[in-house]
């Protein structure tokens, strides 16, 4: 009998390895991104990353300050989601058979359901938050028998055709042809536009973020959200909202939505819910817009996805939960989030260029404003006019490079450097934050060089 075939295991610590691997991520995944992390200085290698610590081949610690866009609410690499992880894998469990029970999924939806709380007692698993967004739509239509759905502006859901069609943004829809029809645009936080499209009863659903992270951290007025819920109950409609980035503890709550005193019909989640290691999203809602789908033999899986249930994201999720609750992470982000705000407006208060502090948990953003000193105009206006997220991304950089801090500007609103760091940051950590972020400020304003990278920043993109 022939014996089995020797495999030659992988090294990605090989120099050689790595050096063809990048070459072959240039040549056949994505050059611009190669190209544009070059031109920032952030083109590193990392070796691990533990916590909120990110570590690099050439020695250097990283303090994470973005969370992956908060995916890593419970930090990078958590020892017992880890575990949980690789004791699936040593199972041996059937965990892609498509036509068994899950016994997993049936504890996480329970267990998000019961976190949850309200009326929310059923859930469709998929694997990202836009996926988690189209499922909404579709869902919205068949419970209300309606096609329109209502969004806010400002809103990021997601880069499929159906989430874009629920963004205003031309930024991001340029070149992708033609959107659903039937979608709405309102201003977030206000009322009178929304309450005149909702009375010509055609809108299926209202979709929104409790808070809105890439259009600058925008938190919404009071009584907003509980005034958006009671019109869509007066007409009808559902009530949704999109958690992908507010939910499982980010903004010291498990949903945001319990912050602001609502119910919704639906709620979308995804990023944090399994510990930033398997790719895994959830749509919660409640029994009856459940029944408008799955009502029949006929239609038990007229909605799927492949990998939505797969029993390794399950089980990170329900890891991830279980890290939540016994380290009582969420109220510790609430707690150490309002200190964070608090420090920061104090550190940042004789800055001009500094507007505003906000958030909500470990949600936090910087709005930035234009000089009003000469010198310093003529150089942000001139910056604004090669790309008005310039300014941002010098500011990033700088952090990045002088300070060891990752973070970015959101995507939305190039003026709000986003402060999210994993709700496992320790209070030394954000003693470094606070007094990194002071530091750049005050060379913003104080130091052409600043002003000078920008400019040349810019040659080099421009090279590009």
């Amino acid at each position: 009998m022939a014996s089995a075939p020797a495999f030659v295991s992988y090294d990605p610590q090989s120099v050689d390895t790595e050096l063809a691997d990048i070459q072959s991520y240039s040549q056949h995944v994505n050059p611009i991104w190669v190209r544009l992390l070059d031109v920032l200085g952030m083109n590193l290698q990392y070796t691990h990353c533990s916590g909120a610590e990110l570590y690099t081949q050439d020695g250097r610690t990283i303090l994470d300050c973005l969370s992956g866009y908060c995916v890593h609410n419970v930090g990078h690499n958590h020892p017992h989601v880890v575990s949980e992880l690789v004791a699936e894998l040593q199972s041996q469990s059937p965990a892609m058979l498509q036509s068994n029970v899950v016994t997993e999924a049936g504890a996480l939806a329970r267990a998000l359901c019961e976190h949850a709380g309200g009326k929310l007692s059923k859930v469709f698993f998929c694997s990202s938050g836009s996926e988690g967004v189209e499922t909404v739509i579709k869902f919205a239509r068949a419970h209300t028998g309606r096609n329109d759905i209502v969004y806010a502006s400002g809103a990021f859901h997601g880069l499929t055709c159906g989430a874009l069609s629920l963004m205003g943004s031309d930024f991001w829809r340029e070149s992708f042809g033609p959107m659903l029809a039937g979608t709405h645009e309102v201003p977030f936080g206000e009322i009178k536009p929304l309450e005149k499209l909702l009375a010509n009863r055609k809108i299926a659903a209202v979709v929104l973020e409790p808070i809105q992270a890439e259009a600058g951290i925008v938190v919404p007025p009071p009584g907003y959200l509980a005034a958006v819920q009671k019109l869509c109950r007066q007409h009808n409609t559902l009530f949704v909202l999109d958690e992908v980035q507010t939910g499982m503890g980010r903004t010291g709550r498990f949903l945001a939505s319990q912050r602001y005193g609502v119910e919704p019909d639906m709620v979308v989640m995804a990023k944090a819910l399994s510990g930033g290691l398997v790719p895994c999203a959830a749509v919660l809602m409640t029994d009856p817009i459940y029944k408008s789908v799955f009502h029949s033999l006929r239609r038990a899986f007229i909605h799927t996805s492949t990998f939505s249930e797969n029993s390794l994201a399950m089980r990170a999720g329900l890891a991830t939960i279980q890290v939540l609750d016994h380290e009582h992470l969420i109220e510790r982000g609430d707690r150490m989030g309002i200190e964070l705000r608090n420090r920061l407006r104090t550190a940042l208060a004789d800055f001009e260029m500094v507007k505003e502090v906000r958030g909500e948990g470990m949600l936090t953003g910087i709005e930035f404003q234009p000089p009003r000193k000469l010198s310093a105009r003529v150089s942000y206006e001139a910056f604004k006019a090669i790309h008005p997220g310039l300014f941002g991304q010098i500011l990033v950089m700088r952090l990045f490079q002088d300070k060891n801090i990752l973070t970015q500007i959101c995507g939305n609103n190039f003026m709000v450097l986003k402060v999210a760091p994993p709700l496992t940051v320790s209070e030394a950590q954000l003693d470094h934050i606070i007094k990194s972020i002071r530091e750049v400020v005050h060379t913003i304003h104080s130091s052409s060089t600043f002003w000078t990278d920008a400019l040349k920043l810019a040659q080099r993109a421009l090279s590009h």
